[in-house]
């Protein structure tokens, strides 16, 4: 369905994340991957949806030399809690620290996609509700010799073992945890 709308397109997804792109693939969306190097640095006085909205933005703007027929997905996703803004962990001590500081509270995922062609620009976001329940530093440190999460806002992944043992309740859509709220992507590509 959403195929046959965007024939005439050619979507680009600027993302290194398999999550994202299996998404679009999922929606039965041809693309082409194509990556720039961003320096993901925003002012500090930004919080919650202008932090992942400034950086989508961001890696959009990268993107110079859009055609009549490109549209450019970006895309920026973080974890906030406790009135800050927690990216992807840079080694496993970050990782540790962001964890246990997750353990038996609730947190808020915020994920944001720019639309963008070469007429046309729009920034939506969602924001999902995560409880974790207590994890102890045992499981923590299994979970983070085992999967590696240094990809990840917040440093887990809803869809690997820490998400199965972990997070007791999640209000709001699944897919924004995972990286891409693709019901409002939808939603947006159909109406172009």
């Amino acid at each position: 369905m959403l195929k046959e709308k965007l024939k005439d397109y050619n979507i680009i997804l600027a993302s290194k994340s398999p999550r994202r792109q299996q998404f679009l693939k999922d929606l039965e969306i041809d693309f082409a991957i194509q990556l720039k190097e961003v320096e993901e640095i925003y002012p500090q006085e930004l919080k919650r949806t202008e932090i992942t909205d400034f950086l989508a933005d961001l890696k959009s703007k990268a993107f110079t030399d859009l055609s009549e027929q490109d549209i450019l997905i970006t895309s920026d996703t973080i974890v906030w809690l406790e009135n800050k803004a927690l990216g992807k962990p840079k080694d496993a001590h970050e990782a540790f620290k962001m964890l246990r500081s997750l353990s038996a509270k609730k947190h808020e995922v915020i994920t944001s996609i720019s639309i963008k062609s070469k007429n046309f620009h729009k920034i939506i976001h969602d924001i999902t509700t995560v409880s974790f329940k207590e994890i102890s530093d045992e499981e923590i440190n299994y979970y983070i010799k085992n999967h590696k999460p240094f990809d990840k806002a917040g440093g887990y992944g809803i869809q690997e073992w820490i998400g199965y043992i972990a997070i007791t309740s999640i209000e709001g859509s699944y897919f924004n945890v995972v990286g891409l709220p693709v019901h409002k992507l939808y939603k947006e590509l159909m109406n172009l």
